[in-house]
């Protein structure tokens, strides 16, 4: 039997060591959660996408009453990155999230769905992404791209005769 092993690299820091220009995408997420609609959950997401020339992109978790219909922050970003500049690739990442009590000292991940859109959103420009997860405590920054949180995972090669 063989064994692999799977590895991810982080980088943990804490806000203020971040540059001025990611301290800045960070603060984009940080306010795009504050304009969420998470009526149902009150857990408020933001995200922001930076992408390869420099523009920003926004966006924000949207609830609906029947759950399966609402959006994540990520992919709501992304979509719309994706539909605004489709030629253009995602540089960075970066989400935060606040509930009840605000915003959360724990880096937030991206779910399963997101971190698939992710992938496919790397594989269409050919380029990985960044990513900066937030948290009041510290910073999670991953430079390998949705691999690194997602290394098993489905991507075209599977459709491919």
């Amino acid at each position: 039997m063989k064994e692999i092993i799977l590895q991810t690299t982080v980088k943990v820091c804490r806000y203020e060591e971040l540059d001025e220009e990611d301290r800045f995408l960070v603060d984009m997420a940080r306010n795009a959660a504050k304009s969420s609609y998470a009526p149902y959950s009150r857990f408020n997401v933001g995200a922001a996408v930076k992408l390869d020339w420099g523009t920003i992109i926004t966006g924000s978790n949207q609830e609906n009453a029947a759950y399966p219909s609402g959006l994540c922050a990520e992919r709501v970003a992304l979509f719309s990155a994706g539909a605004q500049y489709p030629a253009r690739a995602v540089d960075t990442l970066v989400i935060a999230a606040r509930n009840a009590d605000g915003e959360l000292s724990r880096p937030i991940a991206p779910c399963g769905a997101c971190r698939q859109v992710m992938l496919e959103v790397e594989s269409r420009h050919k380029r990985a992404m960044r990513l900066i997860l937030f948290g009041t405590d510290c910073c999670y920054i991953i430079e390998g791209g949705a691999k690194e949180l997602l290394p098993l995972s489905f991507d075209s090669g599977f459709l491919e005769g």
